[in-house]
């Protein structure tokens, strides 16, 4: 094995996703001496087949949408079909052009980039291709792949994944999806908007299940209204080929059938036969444990994003990354509050969250001190402007902070930020309630539901 002795790096990564690039970003932005090694392209599932290429189909869907609903409106439009060669076209342009300005930046930080395949050969070194690669610390960022489920394979044919998805050169005439989460509900949303009959299996009692279960409850409300099927609280049993397609059998007997079945009941770790366990990284079913600041139990070598057991987000894996290069330059470090971060899911309609459910309020302080609040949208402008429909709930500690902010419709992605504050800032409903909302936007609901709870409703019976 080739040892360059003479170049020790500060930090060298594994992998260039998420957590891995932004770590890379952050720590050469100070001052420290950063590789960064990955086997593929740099923006790692993110960006090559995660959030950006899905939501770009999900785009493409919206303006299928529109089209078909333009008379409503009193706009006369034609949907003449979908041409997927031009959507793909379409959607690869995104990835290329935030690709070559993700490259762009890596090269004007100045950090080393090694384009291989690393195995991590001792705590600190990792070998690429034939060369040993030193530095101070290693981080490991390897990142996941699509989970299946025991005796049922993904053939990449008729039984896929979210990655042969994303590149399907037709719009299935019918498709089931397992998994009612976030990947399989924003794929079944796409498609159905593409023209696709679909139907969501999810073992659990309602679609979006770690979701507080009135936003659970009102996208399954939509979701029929759109046509979208799902069948909920029964297992998946086992799947065959068809004459035409994939038949799929649950735990009770019932059974579908379809042209293709996606598989999207999560996404794995990537760490098998990388050398992790080898060098004594403590794993738990193939992640890698850490604590607060991201230490494993190896003092030379932390761990980010999905390789850890914490929430499978990009930004998750970007406030990870950071943290980790802010730590090893020195500068004082605050754990992640998982709670506080964002969540959003791109289907239509979207929904958006951050900090914690209902029920989990009710467990933590007593169903006696905790108040919720629902604001329907149907008494919002922009959104009756837009023909959404929805709700946002809020989770308030009796007569302190709201604990959670749970939204339902058409762009509240878009308006988690603000929720993310009132969160994070332990803010009071009076205190956001004394906050002007530009009218008419969407995210004057978010005051609204504020003034309701704060005792001054508006735009709200009371």
């Amino acid at each position: 094995m080739a040892n360059d002795a003479s170049t020790v790096f500060d930090l060298v990564i594994l992998g260039g996703g998420s957590g891995g690039y932004a770590a890379a970003l952050r720590g050469a932005q100070l001052g420290l001496d950063v590789a960064l090694i990955e086997k593929d392209k740099v923006g790692g599932t993110c960006l090559h087949r995660g959030c950006i290429p899905t939501k770009a189909l999900l785009h493409a869907g919206e303006i299928a949408d529109q089209a078909r609903e333009s008379a409503q409106f009193g706009v006369k439009a034609t949907f003449e079909g979908i041409d997927i060669a031009g959507v793909h076209k379409y959607k690869d342009g995104v990835i290329s052009g935030l690709y070559k300005g993700l490259q762009g930046l890596v090269a004007s930080r100045k950090v080393t980039y090694i384009e291989g395949e690393g195995r991590l050969s001792s705590p600190t070194s990792v070998d690429v291709d034939g060369r040993r690669v030193q530095g101070r610390h290693v981080l490991l960022a390897t990142g996941s792949v699509p989970k299946s489920l025991p005796g049922l394979e993904i053939d990449g044919d008729r039984i896929i994944s979210s990655d042969h998805a994303l590149v399907l050169d037709r719009v299935p005439k019918s498709a089931i999806i397992l998994g009612g989460g976030v990947i399989g509900v924003e794929f079944a949303s796409a498609w159905k908007s593409f023209g696709a009959d679909v139907t969501v299996i999810e073992g659990l009692k309602h679609l979006v299940p770690v979701e507080d279960e009135n936003s659970s409850k009102l996208l399954e409300r939509a979701f029929r209204k759109r046509g979208i099927k799902f069948n909920l609280g029964t297992f998946f049993q086992k799947a065959e080929y068809t004459q035409d397609g994939v038949k799929v059998t649950l735990a009770d007997g019932k059974e579908f059938e379809a042209e293709v079945l996606l598989v999207a009941v999560g996404r794995g770790p990537v760490s098998q036969g990388l050398g992790y366990e080898e060098q004594g990284v403590a794993m738990d079913r193939g992640y890698v444990l850490v604590d607060e600041y991201m230490r494993t139990n190896v003092p030379t070598i932390s761990a980010v994003g999905d390789l850890v057991p914490t929430l499978q987000l990009a930004h998750v894996g970007f406030a990870e990354g950071i943290l980790v290069a802010e730590r090893l330059a020195g500068l004082k470090t605050v754990p992640i509050d998982y709670d506080g971060v964002p969540r959003v899911t791109y289907c239509h309609p979207e929904v958006a969250s951050v900090g914690i459910t209902e029920a989990k309020a009710k467990e933590i302080y007593g169903a006696d001190k905790v108040v919720a609040l629902k604001y329907n949208l149907a008494g919002n402008g922009k959104s009756k402007i837009l023909n959404t429909a929805g709700e946002i709930k809020l989770v308030q500690v009796k007569d302190g902070a709201v604990v959670g902010v749970h939204m339902v419709g058409d762009r509240m992605g878009e308006q988690v930020g603000e929720a993310q504050l009132i969160y994070n800032w332990e803010a009071l409903p009076a205190e956001v309630a004394q906050l002007i909302h530009a009218h008419p936007t969407q995210n004057e609901a978010l005051g609204e539901a504020h003034l309701a709870l704060a005792g001054k409703p508006l735009h709200a019976h009371d």
